[in-house]
């Protein structure tokens, strides 16, 4: 690696140019990268739910719809708007009354199922269908196309204005979350550095870093709205520290020589090893999230993973080279750090060692009472803003028309018209179903078949399938809708084995499901990969034991405050935070312990070894963390999607909480257990002998 190095060193201004250069085809790989941002179009494709979701995008195109309720006008003006709409390009069909009969006909003389599914005391309901799906381009400008000819007394929602209007928060806000984490790292490292320009420079590498990583995502086609607002600031906290290890050994390297060059060489040379053995842990918490079956660990999971590798290779390629280029500038900007010494908190832990091992015990029985019983939420809406205008649409359309969830079966066409009708009723019945409208239904004896237009019947019937809508009381996720869907499911698939039942409910109830199998095979799958790693690190069957454990204190404390604060949290925040915090965090246990292991090594009783590691690593780790914490709390209290916010601040707190457990907590651990761990380790007291062969002499 001292090869590596010296080259890096002398070729900075190439390196310089190079990375320069690579920001180009990686902004063409920014933009080439689609956003998703429907959450259930990654639910895993074998599901039931998902297979009628299929159909129902392919057959009936309905997954690409748009409801449109519109409030105290004249039929004839609702016609006007009728007409507009539907000469808008991506739009495939627009279905009202007038659809049926003259808009001028008194609404009393329709049958009740039609009446009610198209009116309520003041207002009228639309439907429209776009001819792509709803994240389309095509669908997206449609929507704003519609906006533009509608008015205060209309009300536009479904999936595709949900999108518009998700994209242009999520578009709007992300920026700004780069930006607030940048200024707060910037702050937290002109605080605890010394230098004033170094935190420029860091920045600057870690930003280049950041902008490969996102063009690389172009390979992934896309990746969802979630991981672009996030990935930047996470990218941003967790890569921070290699910086800041470079740096501290090209300083120690300056004392020993005054060639600049050759320091940075050295420094490369000995920090490539520890930071890649650093960031293994934090590649394996991020990689745990791949198993996940919902498809949005994997996209979380690869896209970070791979942000923290090629963090590695900036901090020992780019940023050596901005130092060098810069030195003399960052010398000149010196100034004294905000950080103590930390020697009263290094004498308080270890003299008080056994009053921490009691807090511990303490905070563990109420930290695994609170996780356990934290509130998650599933319904994807919620985590939007209320005010958000497809979202104010949509609760009038819940409150007014009853349609807090509204279940979409898929049966085979040729069912008999008899049995389709039996299983209507039987669906009926079955609580907090308050409606059910289908095909057959709606013809009914007063109706003949040649009476219903063509592109109504096509709403229901269709290539060999029929749709029947089921209105539900119950909000999708709670316990009576995902008992509801279970009845329903058992229901149809007496009529038919083939039978599908799909829509928000469904889908919700399949993500319930889901989420509970992912967190703990997320839990599981990074424990043991973090446990084995640092089990190799130190040769040790009880150091992992122990460091993997004060870290699940951590993360447990952190999920469990908003239990003891009444707040609810979203699911996918139950499944990541774990392996993100303990991936991420893991380092400053790691680095403690290395230092205390060391200073056994020199000879040192238990105690000094861990006052010594103690005051010599604090300041790392409380830097590490307080950059962690800069970059992601800010988007904790800006984000106006609550999805995102509830992830930023549990990332943030959870830094905070890791800092705190590893600078009290792990020392008392490590005291306590000292015997138990040289027993257990290899050369856990003695450094490693290295055996010299030589041949004999004949």
């Amino acid at each position: 690696m001292l090869k590596f190095g010296r080259f890096i060193a002398k070729n900075r201004i190439l390196v310089l140019i190079i990375s320069v250069l690579l920001l180009l085809p990686s902004a063409y790989g920014i933009i080439k990268t689609r956003i998703n941002y429907d959450i259930l179009t990654y639910l895993p494709e074998n599901l039931d739910s998902m297979k009628g979701q299929r159909i129902l995008n392919d057959v009936f195109s309905n997954a690409a719809t748009g409801m449109l309720m519109i409030e105290n006008m004249e039929p004839k003006d609702v016609v006007k708007i009728k007409e507009k709409i539907s000469q808008i390009d991506g739009v495939e069909k627009v279905t009202w009354i007038s659809d049926f009969l003259d808009e001028s006909v008194p609404k009393e003389i329709l049958p009740s199922e039609i009446r009610d599914t198209f009116f309520r005391e003041n207002s009228t309901l639309l439907t429209i269908q776009f001819e792509h799906e709803a994240a389309s381009d095509e669908t997206q400008k449609a929507i704003e196309d519609i906006r533009k000819v509608l008015n205060k007394q209309c009300f536009l929602s479904g999936m595709s204005a949900i999108v518009k209007d998700t994209i242009e928060l999520a578009d709007r806000e992300t920026p700004i979350y780069v930006l607030l984490a940048v200024i707060l790292a910037v702050i937290v490292l002109a605080l605890t550095l010394e230098s004033t320009i170094i935190p420029v420079i860091f920045l600057l590498a870690i930003g280049m870093a950041i902008v490969y990583n996102f063009g690389t995502n172009t390979f992934l086609g896309e990746i969802s709205y979630i991981t672009k607002s996030l990935a930047a600031v996470l990218q941003l906290g967790v890569t921070m520290d290699y910086s800041i290890f470079l740096l501290h050994r090209y300083e120690d390297e300056l004392k020993h020589t005054k060639d600049k060059n050759e320091a940075m060489a050295v420094a490369i040379s000995k920090t490539t090893a520890s930071i890649l053995g650093s960031s293994l842990t934090t590649i394996a918490g991020f990689l745990a999230l791949v198993a996940m079956q919902l498809g949005l660990g994997k996209d979380i999971g690869i896209v970070m993973a791979k942000g923290v590798f090629i963090g590695v290779i900036a901090t020992v390629t780019i940023l050596p080279a901005l130092i060098l280029t810069f030195d003399k500038v960052i010398h000149r900007f010196n100034h004294g750090t905000v950080l103590p010494e930390f020697d009263k908190v290094a004498s308080i832990v270890t003299r008080y060692y056994k009053v921490f091992i009691v807090i511990i015990i303490l905070l563990f029985i109420p930290s695994l009472y609170g996780k356990n019983n934290t509130e998650v939420y599933y319904n994807l809406d919620e985590s939007l803003p209320k005010d958000m205008e497809s979202i104010v649409a949509l609760n009038k359309l819940k409150n007014e028309y009853n349609m807090t969830t509204t279940h979409m079966i898929i049966v085979k066409e040729d069912i008999p018209t008899f049995k389709i009708k039996q299983m209507m009723e039987e669906i009926g019945k079955v609580d907090g179903i308050e409606k059910v409208i289908g095909y057959d239904k709606i013809l009914g004896p007063a109706i003949p078949e040649e009476f219903i237009p063509k592109q109504i019947k096509e709403q229901f019937v269709k290539d060999g399938y029929k749709l029947i809508l089921a209105n539900s009381i119950y909000k999708a996720a709670t316990d009576e809708q995902n008992e509801q869907v279970i009845k329903l499911r058992q229901i149809i698939k007496k009529y038919d084995k083939d039978a599908y039942i799909t829509g928000e409910g469904a889908l919700t109830k399949d993500l319930v499901e889901i989420a509970d199998i992912d967190f703990k095979r997320v839990s599981f799958i990074s424990i043991l990969a973090i446990f084995a790693i640092i089990l190799i690190l130190f040769a040790s069957i009880s150091v992992p034991v122990l460091l993997v454990g004060i870290i699940e204190l951590a993360i447990f404390i952190n999920m469990a405050i908003p239990y003891y604060m009444g707040t609810v949290i979203p699911f996918i925040a139950s499944i990541v935070i774990g392996s993100i915090q303990l991936g991420a965090t893991v380092d400053y246990a790691i680095l403690l312990t290395t230092r205390f292991r060391e200073e056994l090594r020199n000879g040192h009783d238990k105690y000094e070894s861990m006052r010594i590691a103690l005051k010599s690593s604090a300041k790392s780790i409380v830097t590490s963390a307080l950059t962690f914490f800069g970059s992601t709390v800010g988007v904790g209290f800006i984000a106006r999607i609550e999805m995102i916010r509830s992830l930023s601040m549990m990332i943030a707190r959870g830094a905070i909480i890791s800092m705190f457990a590893i600078l009290f907590l792990l020392p008392a651990v490590l005291l306590i257990s000292e015997r138990i761990i040289s027993a257990t380790s290899k050369n856990w007291r003695t450094r490693p002998t290295l055996k010299v062969l030589t041949k004999g002499r004949n």
